[in-house]
């Protein structure tokens, strides 16, 4: 045999027998107004051993700094276009010849995602259109020579109807037939992923009573959930929501559809009235998924066991911008300056760490009183229109600080919408309300109250 069929039978050989690996990229979200350029952001992101990246949108400066380098990425198209694409196979085209052709291949796309939890919108109209959108933008990528790049979408948990125990995983009555039947049929026709977004986090946090710390943190010794219906146990809470999406999915006809954890991660910090967020348990939680998720072999589920789960952890940086609660701001691997939030690396190589993580203060709920502020550093040019907002909402919101009223300071805009957010948290949070007022607020146990002018707080 010629040296050459020998190099050929070689290549041959190491082609077919190459693996998907398991290990774990990283979410890279832009949501900061002090995060470091796509060229620094790149260069983080290879220090954490991450060989994938998803971003949520095809920014052209990041795709730039991606290029030639040996980062698989997904992109995303936003979710504002989906009903338009939806309609026009010249918007599907001319998205992708924008997007994605100036890039590819030296910049290695390999995912391009249709929206982002589009079926947790009230939104009839954008969710009916997201398979139709799809579809389009598959047939783009064929017309205009695009290989290698799978189309998907992400799901949220709440796209479940039931998902305890496991076996019992089924879509929700209101997409089951309309969108996740033509969905899947089209995520299989296409060797695609089902793309879903797992937190165990906020399951603990709303029941930490009835749900052990330790099963949602990988880490429980003790404590096993077996699913009556098929004798499968499981031995963390992680496994139980992936597996609910397998039986989801089995339901409509099918079982081998490939999953990817598009997000999954754990809130290094939070606000005073949500449990667990803290350094150690973000750490620990996802130390424990990186090592399971790139084991050798695979580990899988119990439903799936041996099988490759491939993931983007969420995510890069804390980000500042974030609204809703303080969690929001905290999932991030690093500080916006670059620095680890603490010792994580992706590759699995890590079995373990020398850092010595500080003590978990709020593994259980807060008992106290709890007011909303003006947070430090926020921009004070836009407190006027929050202000406005929390004071037009009923219940006599702000009448002490208005002239005559016992907290009536017209100097002081902060100390005035300080007073208008606590009480409008204290009137509505039952009903949904937040203290956040897009990242200008933020909890305080201090009570800010002077003299004869009480703030309104939450007791927790």
């Amino acid at each position: 045999m010629s040296v050459l069929h020998l190099l050929a039978l070689s290549l041959l050989v190491s082609v077919s027998g190459a693996k998907f690996s398991g290990r774990p990229g990283v979410n890279y979200g832009q949501l900061g107004d002090n995060l470091p350029s796509p060229s620094d952001s790149v260069k983080l992101i290879q220090s954490l051993n991450a060989k994938r990246v998803k971003l949520y949108d095809a920014n052209p400066a990041i795709l730039a700094a991606l290029n030639a380098t040996d980062i698989t990425v997904s992109v995303m198209v936003p979710n504002e276009l989906i009903v338009n694409i939806s309609k026009s196979s010249s918007l599907s085209d001319e998205w992708i010849r924008s997007n994605i052709l100036p890039f590819h291949p030296s910049t290695k796309i390999r995912y391009l995602l249709v929206g982002n939890e589009i079926l947790t919108s009230a939104d009839s109209e954008l969710k009916s259109a997201l398979v139709p959108a799809m579809r389009k933008i598959q047939r783009s990528l064929k017309k205009l020579g695009v290989k290698k790049v799978k189309v998907g979408t992400t799901l949220a948990v709440d796209v479940l109807k039931t998902s305890f125990p496991p076996s019992s995983g089924e879509f929700r009555s209101d997409i089951s037939g309309s969108v996740m039947k033509p969905m899947l049929q089209f995520l299989n026709r296409t060797k695609s992923f089902l793309f879903v977004d797992v937190y165990p986090y906020f399951p603990w946090a709303q029941d930490p009573a009835h749900v052990d710390l330790g099963y949602a943190l990988f880490e429980s010794t003790n404590v096993t959930v077996t699913d009556p219906a098929t004798n499968l146990t499981y031995h963390n809470l992680f496994d139980q929501m992936i597996d609910a999406f397998v039986f989801a999915t089995s339901r409509l006809g099918y079982p081998d559809l490939r999953i990817w954890v598009a997000e999954t991660g754990w809130p290094n910090n939070g606000d005073y009235d949500q449990i667990g967020a803290n350094v150690y348990n973000a750490a620990t939680y996802n130390r424990n998924v990186v090592k399971k998720l790139s084991a050798e072999p695979p580990v899988g589920t119990p439903a799936r066991p041996g099988k490759v789960l491939p993931s983007f952890i969420f995510a890069l940086f804390n980000e500042n911008q974030k609204t809703g609660p303080g969690t929001e701001r905290h999932f991030g691997l690093l500080h916006p300056n670059g620095s680890r939030v603490y010792e994580i690396e992706l590759s699995g190589e890590t079995t373990e760490y020398k850092e010595t993580l500080p003590a978990p203060e709020n593994n259980e709920v807060y008992k106290g009183k709890i007011w909303c502020v003006v947070a430090k550093g926020a921009n004070w040019t836009q407190l006027g229109e929050a202000l406005s907002y929390a004071c037009s909402q009923g219940n006599n919101t702000c009448d002490p600080i208005k002239p005559g009223g016992p907290c009536h300071k017209p100097d002081l805009t902060v100390l005035h919408a300080s007073y208008a957010f606590s009480s409008y948290w204290a009137s509505f949070r039952k009903t949904g309300g937040t203290c956040s007022f897009n990242g200008l607020a933020t909890q305080t146990i201090k009570d800010p109250s002077f003299g004869r002018c009480e703030f309104p707080s939450v007791t927790l």
